[in-house]
């Protein structure tokens, strides 16, 4: 059994990965980035989601000698021409104040109609190995921002994302339901023939 390790302290993303790796019948031993604190955070420079997960898996494969998968996603705003995109998480000036990212972003589109609204959340997820081999995989949430928030799940954006087909916002999707389409889960359930290929 391969050992493989995910770029997160974050237990839902571990428990997430695991569930789709052992749906597809792969019986890797997945390992969050817990289990070698003596490795430190990598800083994502990356001007993409593909060159940030990319950064953080190779830094962990070439640390432990162990394949690594790592992942960078935020919210793309159609006429704000992709933003805040990877800048999602510090989009309000301070890394992770959801609040203050998500009030930012509701006064920048207060005049935009609902027509205009559509955004998408997108996920690239990379597979690394120590030598170097590299494989990146995308997922989409498409859907449209809400002018208010709605619901209590999630986080970050999740409240203002409504995706195309429900009437809800992602933050009143139950955990099984947003999971199913989110663009995390499709971006791991993508890496799935990745693994399969490179690792058995």
């Amino acid at each position: 059994m391969t050992r493989l390790i995910l770029a997160t302290r974050n237990a839902g993303k571990i428990t997430e990965l695991k569930a789709i790796l052992a749906d597809a019948g792969l019986a890797h031993d997945l390992v969050g980035a817990d289990a070698y604190p003596e490795i430190p955070d990598v800083k994502e420079t990356g001007v993409t989601f593909a060159e940030n997960a990319l950064l953080k898996a190779h830094a962990l494969a070439k640390a432990t000698g162990l394949p690594a998968v790592a992942d960078d996603s935020g919210l793309c705003v159609d006429v704000l021409g992709g933003a805040p995109g990877i800048f999602s998480a510090r989009w309000a000036g301070r890394h992770g104040d959801d609040q203050a990212n998500l009030d930012l972003l509701l006064a920048q589109l207060g005049d935009i109609a609902a027509e205009h609204r559509g955004a998408h959340f997108a996920c690239a997820a990379a597979l690394a190995l120590p030598d170097g081999t590299e494989r990146v995989v995308e997922g989409r949430l498409l859907g449209t921002l809400r002018t208010s928030p709605a619901g209590t799940g999630g986080f970050g954006y999740d409240p203002i994302l409504q995706p195309d087909g429900d009437t809800r916002t992602c933050a009143e999707l139950t955990a099984a339901e947003k999971n199913a389409i989110s663009h995390r889960g499709k971006a791991f359930r993508e890496l799935v023939p990745v693994v399969r290929e490179l690792l058995g």
